[in-house]
């Protein structure tokens, strides 16, 4: 495998400069919740997909879930105070504000959306896991930090995030 990019020997110094206790394991590149499902049983902890969103002001939101969790696209707006539905964020807007590509989104991309143009929505019930696993700005690695870490990581980019009840 290929050294870590400038972009995640950032991300590991901002959790080390944190006092952040994380651990990043890496595995061959997964794009769906399926394939990543294999790696249960080596990386404990609860996995998360990651919905990016704009709603019809163009306002950004990321949705942060347990990855087998199920959100209603057609009435998450309500909840997270988006302007009318939402609908997914274009490539192109994903890479420009948080820095990542379609299959490698994770909540650890807010250190990329300097301007705080990005909303981060957690799911209560993911929040109520002791380790969260989320990918280090690459779908072919996974790193595993505390929720309550987490939340002082997007703080400290800052990106205090909404805390929602958002699956079903």
């Amino acid at each position: 495998m290929s050294e870590w990019t400038e972009a995640q020997r950032a991300l590991f110094e901002r959790l080390d400069r944190l006092s952040i206790t994380h651990e990043t394991r890496r595995h061959a590149p997964v794009f769906t919740v399926a394939e990543a499902q294999a790696l249960r049983d080596d990386i404990p902890g609860a996995h998360t997909k990651n919905l990016f969103v704009k709603d019809k002001k163009g306002r950004y939101f990321l949705l942060v879930l347990e990855e087998t969790a199920e959100v209603d696209l057609k009435q998450v707006h309500g909840l997270i105070g988006a302007s009318g539905r939402v609908s997914f964020g274009k490539p192109d807007a994903l890479m420009e504000y948080l820095g990542v590509e379609p299959g490698s989104v994770t909540s650890l991309a807010a250190l990329n959306d300097r301007e705080g143009v990005v909303t981060v929505v957690l799911d209560a019930a993911l929040m109520k896991n002791d380790t969260i696993n989320a990918h280090p700005l690459s779908n072919d690695a996974t790193t595993s930090l505390s929720s309550a870490d987490l939340i002082r990581y997007l703080q400290d980019c800052d990106h205090d995030p909404l805390i929602l009840k958002l699956s079903s």
